[in-house]
């Protein structure tokens, strides 16, 4: 099921990349009502979840990571930083997101955003039930997809 699910993220994340290499983006109601192309959009968006332009590594080759984050009820995450841009859709529960003087935010179930890259953060669960996010860092061979804070 796993394999599955990953084959079907790096088939997305090719057509997304060829439409923005191309130029040409389906976005809203056109995308699902292309015949053929079944597809419900999640995110179009130039900049992170604090408004900040998004940027790629210089350096390296291309290299896109993908992950199932699980956070524990009552856990949070190190503080941390992004080395790259990162995709995050909340597959299951709430997440606040504690950006220190930038302010917290709480996304839900089906929310889609990029987190930010040089803003220290960290993540806490405060429901009662896990939270799945999907993460996928589209960054560079080389570039540190997470950078603790210390």
């Amino acid at each position: 099921m796993r394999h599955r699910a990953l084959q079907l993220l790096t088939f997305a994340c090719t057509i997304t990349i060829g439409f923005a290499l191309t130029g040409y983006a389906l976005t809203g109601r056109a995308a699902a009502e292309q015949p053929g192309y079944p597809a419900i959009p999640l995110l179009s968006t130039g900049t992170n979840a604090l408004g900040e332009t998004l940027r790629y590594p210089t350096t390296g080759p291309a290299h896109v990571t993908a992950a199932i984050v699980t956070i524990a009820p009552g856990a949070k995450t190190i503080a941390h930083k992004h080395g790259v841009p990162l995709f995050v859709y909340i597959l299951e529960g709430e997440v606040t997101v504690d950006y220190g003087a930038r302010g917290k935010r709480t996304f839900r179930k089906g929310d889609a955003f990029m987190e930010a890259m040089d803003v220290a953060h960290y993540g806490i669960n405060q429901g009662k039930k896990p939270v799945r996010i999907l993460a996928v860092y589209m960054g560079a061979k080389g570039a540190k997809n997470v950078i603790p804070e210390e």
